[in-house]
């Protein structure tokens, strides 16, 4: 049995707000949706839902971090592989918006796994990972 969807459900605190955050600076499409209790986003493909929740009103306690080649990336986060052009736009979306939680880098330099990512959060404080492959593993 086998997939190509995945389905992620978070919290988004503020729907309205979360939902135009991954509209306007990702720049994914909305779908279906209950109003004013969740929202469905074509997230490259996958379905994710932001459910309306109490919004959070910071990070928390300092984040978790692990060691992963040049970087000390947050866990737990969710993200996607981009195309180029995806990546590009993505970035300089972020860019003009809120920035970064940490800023691009490239990673696993020189191997098939050799990537430039960078870590966002949505205005719930949930972190996201946008990454580009530089060469298809499929």
């Amino acid at each position: 049995m086998s997939s190509n969807r995945f389905h992620l459900a978070i919290e988004a605190g503020d729907l309205k707000k979360t939902v135009d955050w991954y509209k306007d600076v990702l720049g994914c499409e909305i779908d279906m949706a209950e109003e004013g209790k969740w929202q469905d986003i074509n997230f490259w493909g996958n379905e994710l839902t932001l459910h309306a929740s109490e919004p959070r009103s910071s990070k928390g306690n300092e984040r978790n971090r692990h060691k992963v080649d040049m970087g000390e990336v947050c866990v737990p986060h969710f993200g996607v592989h981009l195309s180029m052009d995806a990546y590009k736009q993505v970035k300089a979306n972020v860019v003009a918006s809120n920035g970064f939680l940490d800023d691009p880098y490239i990673r696993f330099e020189g191997t098939a796994y050799q990537q430039e990512t960078f870590f966002v959060e949505d205005p719930n404080f949930n972190v996201l990972e946008i990454k580009h492959m530089v060469s298809d593993r499929n």
